[in-house]
Protein backbone atom coordinates (compact mmCIF):
# COMPACT_ATOMS: atom_id res chain seq x y z
CA UNK A 1 0.00 0.00 0.00
CA UNK A 2 1.51 3.24 -1.31
CA UNK A 3 1.38 6.01 1.11
CA UNK A 4 -0.89 8.19 -0.76
CA UNK A 5 -3.40 5.48 -0.24
CA UNK A 6 -2.71 5.11 3.11
CA UNK A 7 -4.11 8.82 3.29
CA UNK A 8 -6.75 8.17 1.49
CA UNK A 9 -8.40 5.24 3.34
CA UNK A 10 -10.53 3.83 4.35
CA UNK A 11 -11.16 5.03 7.17
CA UNK A 12 -14.28 4.58 9.83
CA UNK A 13 -16.11 7.96 10.81
CA UNK A 14 -18.59 8.55 13.43
CA UNK A 15 -20.42 11.13 15.00
CA UNK A 16 -17.99 11.82 17.88
CA UNK A 17 -15.67 14.59 18.04
CA UNK A 18 -13.29 15.68 20.97
CA UNK A 19 -15.27 18.51 21.65
CA UNK A 20 -18.47 16.33 22.04
CA UNK A 21 -16.97 13.47 23.98
CA UNK A 22 -14.81 16.08 26.45
CA UNK A 23 -18.20 17.89 26.71
CA UNK A 24 -19.86 15.43 27.96
CA UNK A 25 -17.42 14.30 30.29
CA UNK A 26 -17.30 17.73 31.85
CA UNK A 27 -20.97 17.57 32.29
CA UNK A 28 -20.49 14.53 33.45
CA UNK A 29 -18.28 15.94 36.16
CA UNK A 30 -20.93 18.48 36.96
CA UNK A 31 -22.95 16.30 39.80
CA UNK A 32 -19.59 16.06 41.99
CA UNK A 33 -19.01 19.52 41.15
CA UNK A 34 -22.00 20.44 42.46
CA UNK A 35 -21.58 18.65 45.59
CA UNK A 36 -18.23 19.68 46.27
CA UNK A 37 -20.11 23.44 46.51
CA UNK A 38 -22.28 21.39 49.00
CA UNK A 39 -19.87 19.61 51.57
CA UNK A 40 -16.68 22.03 51.38
CA UNK A 41 -18.02 25.69 50.18
CA UNK A 42 -17.89 28.38 47.55
CA UNK A 43 -13.92 27.92 47.98
CA UNK A 44 -14.25 24.30 46.24
CA UNK A 45 -16.02 26.55 42.92
CA UNK A 46 -13.21 29.47 43.12
CA UNK A 47 -10.41 26.21 42.98
CA UNK A 48 -12.18 24.17 40.18
CA UNK A 49 -12.74 27.32 38.41
CA UNK A 50 -9.08 28.63 38.92
CA UNK A 51 -8.14 25.36 37.69
CA UNK A 52 -10.06 25.10 34.26
CA UNK A 53 -9.54 29.06 33.32
CA UNK A 54 -5.35 28.23 33.82
CA UNK A 55 -5.79 25.02 31.52
CA UNK A 56 -7.37 26.52 28.97
CA UNK A 57 -5.09 29.87 28.74
CA UNK A 58 -1.88 27.57 29.40
CA UNK A 59 -2.98 25.18 26.07
CA UNK A 60 -4.17 28.53 24.46
CA UNK A 61 -1.17 30.30 25.01
CA UNK A 62 1.53 27.53 23.99
CA UNK A 63 -0.70 26.87 20.81
CA UNK A 64 -0.27 30.62 19.82
CA UNK A 65 3.17 30.73 20.36
CA UNK A 66 3.96 27.71 18.73
CA UNK A 67 2.02 28.21 15.78
CA UNK A 68 0.02 24.67 16.15
CA UNK A 69 -3.45 23.88 15.63
CA UNK A 70 -5.93 25.74 18.36
CA UNK A 71 -6.96 23.31 20.17
CA UNK A 72 -7.92 24.87 23.77
CA UNK A 73 -11.07 25.07 23.53
CA UNK A 74 -12.05 21.66 22.98
CA UNK A 75 -13.19 20.82 26.27
CA UNK A 76 -10.04 18.60 26.87
CA UNK A 77 -8.42 21.16 28.87
CA UNK A 78 -11.68 22.08 30.68
CA UNK A 79 -11.48 18.05 31.73
CA UNK A 80 -8.01 17.96 32.92
CA UNK A 81 -8.53 21.03 34.70
CA UNK A 82 -11.87 19.81 36.39
CA UNK A 83 -10.38 16.74 37.50
CA UNK A 84 -6.93 18.36 38.79
CA UNK A 85 -9.12 20.32 41.30
CA UNK A 86 -11.07 17.26 42.11
CA UNK A 87 -7.83 15.60 43.44
CA UNK A 88 -7.16 17.98 46.29
CA UNK A 89 -8.14 19.40 49.54
CA UNK A 90 -10.48 22.36 49.62
CA UNK A 91 -7.29 23.72 51.42
CA UNK A 92 -5.01 24.04 48.70
CA UNK A 93 -3.46 27.64 48.29
CA UNK A 94 -5.01 28.34 44.84
CA UNK A 95 -1.10 29.50 43.53
CA UNK A 96 -0.61 25.28 43.33
CA UNK A 97 -3.60 24.96 41.51
CA UNK A 98 -2.48 27.30 39.17
CA UNK A 99 1.39 25.22 38.60
CA UNK A 100 -0.06 22.16 39.01
CA UNK A 101 -2.47 23.07 35.50
CA UNK A 102 0.39 24.78 34.04
CA UNK A 103 2.91 21.68 34.56
CA UNK A 104 -0.26 19.36 33.47
CA UNK A 105 -1.08 21.21 30.04
CA UNK A 106 2.32 22.25 28.78
CA UNK A 107 4.88 19.77 30.37
CA UNK A 108 2.83 16.75 29.87
CA UNK A 109 0.28 17.35 27.66
CA UNK A 110 1.30 19.91 24.75
CA UNK A 111 5.09 18.62 24.88
CA UNK A 112 4.26 15.07 23.80
CA UNK A 113 1.99 16.38 21.36
CA UNK A 114 -1.14 17.33 22.46
CA UNK A 115 -4.44 15.46 23.22
CA UNK A 116 -3.86 11.79 22.24
CA UNK A 117 0.11 12.16 21.89
CA UNK A 118 0.49 12.34 25.89
CA UNK A 119 1.90 9.30 27.55
CA UNK A 120 0.20 9.75 31.02
CA UNK A 121 -3.05 11.06 32.20
CA UNK A 122 -2.04 15.13 32.53
CA UNK A 123 -4.61 15.77 35.69
CA UNK A 124 -3.29 12.78 37.64
CA UNK A 125 0.63 13.89 36.50
CA UNK A 126 -0.32 17.59 37.71
CA UNK A 127 -1.82 15.64 41.16
CA UNK A 128 1.91 14.28 41.27
CA UNK A 129 3.86 17.17 41.10
CA UNK A 130 1.82 18.70 43.84
CA UNK A 131 2.00 15.53 46.05
CA UNK A 132 5.82 14.89 45.19
CA UNK A 133 6.77 19.20 45.99
CA UNK A 134 4.39 20.32 48.08
CA UNK A 135 2.97 17.66 50.06
CA UNK A 136 2.03 19.26 53.65
CA UNK A 137 0.18 21.67 51.64
CA UNK A 138 -2.23 19.09 49.71
CA UNK A 139 -3.03 17.28 52.89
CA UNK A 140 -4.81 19.54 54.97
CA UNK A 141 -8.46 17.52 55.39
CA UNK A 142 -11.66 19.24 56.24
CA UNK A 143 -14.74 17.39 57.37
CA UNK A 144 -17.47 17.70 55.18
CA UNK A 145 -20.37 19.78 55.56
CA UNK A 146 -23.55 18.35 57.83
CA UNK A 147 -20.79 16.46 60.22
CA UNK A 148 -19.85 16.62 63.57
CA UNK A 149 -16.35 14.98 63.18
CA UNK A 150 -13.79 17.34 64.46
CA UNK A 151 -10.98 14.47 62.66
CA UNK A 152 -9.61 15.79 59.35
CA UNK A 153 -8.05 12.80 58.78
CA UNK A 154 -9.57 11.03 55.22
CA UNK A 155 -10.99 7.42 55.68
CA UNK A 156 -8.03 5.82 54.31
CA UNK A 157 -5.54 7.36 56.25
CA UNK A 158 -7.49 6.55 59.29
CA UNK A 159 -7.67 3.17 58.44
CA UNK A 160 -4.24 2.94 57.28
CA UNK A 161 -3.12 4.38 61.50
CA UNK A 162 -5.08 1.22 62.86
CA UNK A 163 -7.94 4.03 63.49
CA UNK A 164 -11.44 3.24 64.05
CA UNK A 165 -13.10 5.49 61.94
CA UNK A 166 -16.37 7.57 62.87
CA UNK A 167 -17.83 7.48 59.72
CA UNK A 168 -20.46 4.70 58.41
CA UNK A 169 -20.60 2.81 54.81
CA UNK A 170 -23.52 5.49 54.26
CA UNK A 171 -21.04 7.80 54.86
CA UNK A 172 -18.87 7.27 52.95
CA UNK A 173 -21.18 6.68 49.70
CA UNK A 174 -23.35 10.03 50.32
CA UNK A 175 -19.90 12.22 50.46
CA UNK A 176 -19.90 13.09 54.18
CA UNK A 177 -16.37 12.36 54.55
CA UNK A 178 -13.20 14.60 54.46
CA UNK A 179 -11.68 14.09 51.16
CA UNK A 180 -10.28 15.90 47.96
CA UNK A 181 -13.05 17.72 46.46
CA UNK A 182 -14.83 15.77 43.59
CA UNK A 183 -13.60 11.77 45.06
CA UNK A 184 -16.26 11.93 48.36
CA UNK A 185 -19.44 11.39 47.01
CA UNK A 186 -19.69 8.01 45.08
CA UNK A 187 -23.39 8.50 44.50
CA UNK A 188 -22.78 11.71 42.75
CA UNK A 189 -19.59 9.89 40.46
CA UNK A 190 -21.89 7.29 39.81
CA UNK A 191 -24.40 9.34 38.44
CA UNK A 192 -22.01 11.10 36.20
CA UNK A 193 -20.30 8.05 35.20
CA UNK A 194 -23.96 6.92 34.20
CA UNK A 195 -24.03 9.84 31.86
CA UNK A 196 -20.97 8.33 29.75
CA UNK A 197 -21.98 4.75 29.90
CA UNK A 198 -25.47 5.71 28.00
CA UNK A 199 -23.57 8.35 25.75
CA UNK A 200 -21.39 5.29 24.84
CA UNK A 201 -17.75 6.70 26.18
CA UNK A 202 -16.81 4.47 29.44
CA UNK A 203 -15.00 1.51 28.82
CA UNK A 204 -16.88 -0.87 31.92
CA UNK A 205 -15.45 -4.14 31.34
CA UNK A 206 -11.79 -1.89 32.04
CA UNK A 207 -13.06 0.09 34.61
CA UNK A 208 -14.37 -2.97 36.71
CA UNK A 209 -11.33 -4.52 36.26
CA UNK A 210 -9.29 -2.17 37.84
CA UNK A 211 -11.87 -1.70 40.73
CA UNK A 212 -12.22 -5.35 41.58
CA UNK A 213 -8.30 -6.05 41.27
CA UNK A 214 -7.97 -2.85 44.13
CA UNK A 215 -10.89 -4.84 45.83
CA UNK A 216 -9.61 -8.19 45.84
CA UNK A 217 -6.00 -6.76 46.75
CA UNK A 218 -6.65 -4.71 49.26
CA UNK A 219 -8.66 -7.94 50.89
CA UNK A 220 -6.01 -10.36 50.53
CA UNK A 221 -3.14 -8.70 51.23
CA UNK A 222 -4.54 -5.55 53.88
CA UNK A 223 -5.58 -5.80 57.74
CA UNK A 224 -2.35 -6.70 58.68
CA UNK A 225 -2.59 -10.49 57.77
CA UNK A 226 -4.33 -12.85 54.76
CA UNK A 227 -7.52 -11.99 53.41
CA UNK A 228 -7.82 -9.06 56.63
CA UNK A 229 -9.02 -6.09 54.29
CA UNK A 230 -11.79 -4.32 54.51
CA UNK A 231 -12.90 -4.27 50.86
CA UNK A 232 -15.76 -1.93 51.56
CA UNK A 233 -13.76 0.93 53.01
CA UNK A 234 -11.70 0.55 50.00
CA UNK A 235 -13.92 1.14 47.64
CA UNK A 236 -15.82 4.23 49.81
CA UNK A 237 -13.45 5.72 51.32
CA UNK A 238 -11.01 7.09 48.10
CA UNK A 239 -10.77 8.25 45.03
CA UNK A 240 -11.14 4.76 43.35
CA UNK A 241 -14.57 5.73 41.39
CA UNK A 242 -12.72 8.66 40.51
CA UNK A 243 -10.06 7.13 38.93
CA UNK A 244 -12.27 3.95 37.62
CA UNK A 245 -14.57 6.05 35.83
CA UNK A 246 -12.83 9.21 34.72
CA UNK A 247 -9.10 8.63 34.45
CA UNK A 248 -8.24 5.38 34.12
CA UNK A 249 -9.61 4.76 30.41
CA UNK A 250 -7.98 7.61 28.47
CA UNK A 251 -5.92 5.31 26.45
CA UNK A 252 -8.84 3.50 24.52
CA UNK A 253 -5.89 2.29 21.44
CA UNK A 254 -4.78 -0.75 22.44
CA UNK A 255 -6.89 -3.79 22.32
CA UNK A 256 -9.32 -5.10 24.71
CA UNK A 257 -7.15 -7.84 25.93
CA UNK A 258 -4.72 -4.95 26.18
CA UNK A 259 -7.14 -2.61 28.32
CA UNK A 260 -7.77 -5.74 30.81
CA UNK A 261 -3.66 -6.14 31.54
CA UNK A 262 -3.02 -2.20 31.84
CA UNK A 263 -6.91 -2.24 34.47
CA UNK A 264 -5.51 -5.37 36.27
CA UNK A 265 -1.79 -3.76 36.48
CA UNK A 266 -2.56 -0.30 37.54
CA UNK A 267 -5.17 -2.29 40.28
CA UNK A 268 -2.45 -4.09 41.21
CA UNK A 269 -0.41 -1.09 41.95
CA UNK A 270 -2.97 0.90 43.54
CA UNK A 271 -3.71 -1.75 46.08
CA UNK A 272 0.12 -2.17 46.82
CA UNK A 273 0.50 1.62 47.43
CA UNK A 274 -2.35 1.69 49.42
CA UNK A 275 -1.31 -1.40 51.62
CA UNK A 276 2.61 -1.24 52.34
CA UNK A 277 3.58 2.69 51.06
CA UNK A 278 3.35 5.69 53.32
CA UNK A 279 0.47 6.94 51.18
CA UNK A 280 -3.00 5.87 51.94
CA UNK A 281 -4.21 6.16 48.61
CA UNK A 282 -2.37 4.81 45.67
CA UNK A 283 -4.89 5.68 42.48
CA UNK A 284 -2.81 7.84 40.96
CA UNK A 285 0.52 5.72 41.29
CA UNK A 286 -1.64 3.15 40.18
CA UNK A 287 -2.88 4.66 36.71
CA UNK A 288 0.36 6.39 35.84
CA UNK A 289 2.58 3.37 35.89
CA UNK A 290 -0.25 1.71 33.90
CA UNK A 291 0.01 4.80 31.29
CA UNK A 292 3.99 3.60 30.89
CA UNK A 293 2.80 0.19 30.08
CA UNK A 294 0.80 1.56 27.26
CA UNK A 295 3.06 1.35 24.55
CA UNK A 296 4.80 -1.81 25.68
CA UNK A 297 1.27 -3.09 25.46
CA UNK A 298 0.44 -1.22 21.89
CA UNK A 299 3.07 -2.96 20.55
CA UNK A 300 2.27 -6.34 21.50
CA UNK A 301 -1.33 -5.84 20.41
CA UNK A 302 -0.39 -4.59 17.46
CA UNK A 303 -4.53 -4.94 14.97
CA UNK A 304 -3.43 -6.10 11.46
CA UNK A 305 -3.83 -3.05 9.11
CA UNK A 306 -6.67 -2.98 6.68
CA UNK A 307 -5.62 -3.52 3.04
CA UNK A 308 -2.17 -5.15 4.45
CA UNK A 309 -0.89 -8.87 3.47
CA UNK A 310 -0.49 -9.81 7.24
CA UNK A 311 3.16 -11.93 8.12
CA UNK A 312 2.03 -15.07 11.00
CA UNK A 313 5.00 -15.69 11.78
CA UNK A 314 6.88 -11.89 12.18
CA UNK A 315 3.43 -11.03 13.56
CA UNK A 316 4.02 -7.64 11.04
CA UNK A 317 1.67 -6.39 8.37
CA UNK A 318 4.18 -6.32 5.18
Amino acid sequence: MTEEQGRKGPFLRGENTTRRIMGDVALALMPALTGSVYFFGIRSLLLVVTSVITCVLSELVWEWLTGKQITAFDFSAVVTGILIAFQVPVTTPVILIIISGIFAIIVVKQLFGGIGSNFMNPALAGRLLLMVVWPGKIIQYVPAAGTDAVSSATVLAAMKAGEQGNYSWLDMFLGYVPGALGETSKLLLLVGAGYLCYRGLINVKASLAYILTVLVVTFVLGGGHLFGGDPVTNLLGGSLILGACYMLTDYSFISARGRLIYSVAAGIITGLVRIYSSYPEGVCFGILAANCMVGLLARFEQKHVYGTKYDKDQKTAM
